[in-house]
C-alpha cells in the first residue's frame, strides 16, 4: 500500500487558495441503531476520549456499550432530528456557507471554506483531501470549540495531523487553539440570553451548562475548567449579573468516574426541590445546537427541573447562524489568517513565472 496519499495534478503560474477548515465533534449519519452504533464505535474508540487502559476499555466499548446503547441513543436522536438532517452536521454547515459570504467579501482573496466531523461524515480526510484539491497551498483550522480540551480541540488536531502524515506535499497549516475569550464570541452570546430575554423576560437563575469532562484531565494539566470559567465570568459581566443571578454547571457525565462539578442535572433537580419559579439554561460551550442541547437540557433538563418541583423552565439556543455570532467567526479567522491574506503574487508575476516553468521543462 502506498505511504503516501497520490497528489492532485499541478498547474505552475496558478494562483494559491487560502483553505479554511470548521471541524465539530460529529453526528452518525442517521437517527438508527446500527448509525449510531457506527459513529460511537469511532467516537468511543478514541484514547483521547476515554482514557482507560486499552485492553479494558476495548472490553467495556464491545461487551458492554455498542451492544446495549445505540438503539437508546438512536431514540434520544429522533426526539430532535431535522428534516435536513442532524442538527449539529445542519448547523455546521450553514456556518461554513454564511462565513465563505462574508470573508468572500471581506477579504478579497482566493479562499475556499469546508467543513468537517471529527467523528463520522464528511470527514477531516475527506475535507482536507477537497481543500487541496482546489489548490490550496495555506490551510486554518479551525475547531469549533470555544474552550480547549484534549478531548475535543487536540483530537481534531490528531485528524488532521495523520492526514498530514500521509501527505507528500503538505500545505502550510494554522489552526485555532480556542477562542473562549474573545470579544465577539462574547458579545454574541450576551446579545443572543438578551435577545431571548427581552422577548421573554428574565428567570431568575440563569444556568450556564458546559460539557463535561472526567475530573482527571483537570488534575493532569487541561484547561477547559478554566477557559469555561473564564468565559462566565465574562459573560455575566456582559450580562452585569450578581453571583445570585446564575450558576455554572457541567452536563453529559459518562461513566462511573467523577467528572467536573457541579452536575447540571443535579442542579436543577435541588433548584426544583426549592419551589424556583424560572431557571433558564444556555449551554455556552456549544457553537451549534445538537443532542446535548435540545435532548438532554432542553427535553431532560426541563423535565428533571418540573418533576422535582420547579415552575417554569426555558432553553435558550446555541449560536447557530446568528449574525452577531458569523461576523464574530469572521473576526477570527481574519485575525489567524494575518500575513497570509493579501500575499499573493499579481496576476503577471504568476504567468511570468509560468512561462519561466514550461521553458525549464515543465509539462504544466
Amino acid at each position: 500500500m502506498p505511504r503516501y496519499a497520490p497528489e492532485p495534478p499541478y498547474n505552475h503560474g496558478t494562483s494559491s487558495r487560502i483553505g479554511i477548515l470548521l471541524i465539530n465533534l460529529g453526528t452518525p449519519e442517521a437517527p438508527t441503531a446500527s448509525a449510531v452504533r457506527r459513529y460511537l464505535r469511532e467516537f468511543l474508540a478514541d484514547p483521547r476520549v476515554v482514557e482507560i487502559w486499552r485492553p479494558l476499555w476495548w472490553l467495556i466499548l464491545n461487551l458492554f456499550i455498542l451492544p446495549l446503547r445505540p438503539r437508546q441513543s438512536a431514540q434520544r436522536y429522533a426526539q430532535i432530528w431535522m428534516s435536513d438532517g442532524s442538527p449539529l452536521k445542519v448547523h455546521t454547515e450553514r456556518q461554513s456557507k454564511l462565513l465563505r459570504g462574508f470573508l468572500g467579501e471581506r477579504l478579497k482573496v482566493p479562499l475556499a471554506i469546508d467543513y468537517a466531523m471529527r467523528y463520522g461524515k464528511p470527514s477531516v480526510a475527506d475535507a482536507l483531501t477537497g481543500l487541496k484539491q482546489q489548490g490550496c497551498g495555506r490551510v486554518l483550522v479551525l475547531p469549533l470549540y470555544p474552550q480547549y480540551a484534549a478531548s475535543t480541540t487536540a483530537t481534531a488536531m490528531d485528524a488532521v495531523g495523520a492526514v498530514f502524515a500521509a501527505t507528500r506535499n503538505q500545505p502550510a497549516l494554522r489552526s485555532v487553539r480556542n477562542f473562549h475569550d474573545h470579544p465577539g464570541y462574547i458579545a454574541a452570546l450576551a446579545q443572543n440570553i438578551s435577545d431571548y430575554w427581552l422577548q421573554h423576560g428574565r428567570p431568575e437563575q440563569l444556568i450556564m451548562s458546559f460539557h463535561g469532562v472526567p475530573r482527571y484531565t483537570l488534575d493532569k494539566g487541561d484547561p477547559y475548567h478554566c477557559e469555561c470559567h473564564k468565559t462566565a465570568r465574562l459573560l455575566t459581566e456582559a450580562l452585569r449579573l450578581g453571583p445570585a443571578d446564575y450558576q455554572v454547571t457541567f452536563q453529559s457525565r459518562f461513566g462511573r468516574a467523577e467528572w467536573l462539578q457541579p452536575y447540571t442535572a443535579a442542579v436543577l433537580r435541588d433548584l426544583g426541590r426549592q419551589k424556583l419559579g424560572r431557571v433558564d439554561v444556555v449551554c455556552p460551550g456549544f457553537i451549534s445546537d445538537c443532542l446535548e442541547t435540545l435532548e438532554e437540557i432542553a427535553i431532560e433538563g426541563k423535565t428533571i427541573f418540573l418533576n422535582a418541583g420547579g415552575k417554569d423552565y426555558h432553553y435558550i439556543s446555541c449560536l447557530n447562524e446568528r449574525d452577531d455570532w458569523i461576523h464574530a467567526l469572521a473576526d477570527i479567522v481574519a485575525t489567524n489568517l494575518l500575513g497570509w491574506a493579501g500575499a499573493e503574487p499579481a496576476a503577471e508575476t504568476l504567468q511570468r513565472s509560468r512561462a519561466q516553468a514550461l521553458a525549464a521543462g515543465a509539462k504544466n
